[in-house]
């Protein structure tokens, strides 16, 4: 039976590529994007709400539909300081996770990061971690925690740091071997892909994929 998708960060580079997928995959017949702005052309299948974060009952009734996607992020340069990037990377995350849970969604697919710790020194990976930790801790019959790398492709807004940062990880990713090989630059299509994947096979239990293990869900050569 055709589910409802709910996708949080529809606007990046992944939630962009995954909502294109989730359109043209018939296990969906619906794709659910919460926005806090106006900002996607509609399209057959896609439902667009503008929702308040913040508020129980906005959230509360948006948060209807069958599986849970997160890739909502954002960069401490963005944010413009840290507690709006905590804000965004995990305030969000885990505030529509617990909302899903209570009602009654059985899977929750979530964007992190590569390095995420909660005993990390860096504060973004650390934030990243305590968000992993939070919704883990929450109990959904089917969790699966994507840690890509660098991600690669076309994004919508003009960043000369993210185009400068690509290019290195292209130029360094035959030297990324061993213990390295999970750092190398990964493509957002492909992330998108794999979180499809996980969901459709459903599988019970809390799943971590890092670089091999994402592109091995994708179905893309290691």
């Amino acid at each position: 039976m055709p589910q409802t998708a709910v996708v949080i960060g529809a606007t990046g580079l992944t939630g962009s590529h995954l909502v294109n997928l989730l359109l043209h995959n018939p296990a969906f017949d619906r794709v659910r994007v919460l926005l806090r702005r106006p900002s996607l052309k509609q399209r057959p299948g896609l439902e667009s709400i503008i929702v308040d974060f913040e508020d129980e009952a906005s959230l509360a009734s948006a948060l209807q539909g069958d599986v849970l996607f997160c890739c909502i992020g954002t960069t401490r340069r963005k944010a413009g300081s840290q507690e709006q990037f905590r804000q965004v990377d995990f305030n969000i995350p885990v505030r529509c996770a617990t909302m899903a849970r209570r009602q009654g969604f059985r899977q929750f697919l979530l964007m992190s990061s590569v390095g995420a710790n909660v005993h990390s020194r860096f504060f973004y990976l650390r934030t990243k971690g305590e968000t992993e930790q939070a919704v883990t801790r929450l109990g959904f019959s089917s969790l699966h925690i994507f840690r890509p790398s660098a991600l690669l492709g076309k994004r919508q807004e003009r960043r000369p740091g993210a185009l400068v940062g690509q290019w290195l990880v292209q130029v360094f990713y035959f030297l990324l071997q061993g213990r390295w090989k999970k750092y190398r630059g990964i493509k957002a299509h492909t992330v998108a892909k794999a979180m499809i994947a996980a969901a459709a096979k459903g599988e019970r239990g809390a799943h971590i994929y890092e670089s091999d293990a994402i592109k091995e869900m994708a179905g893309e050569p290691l």
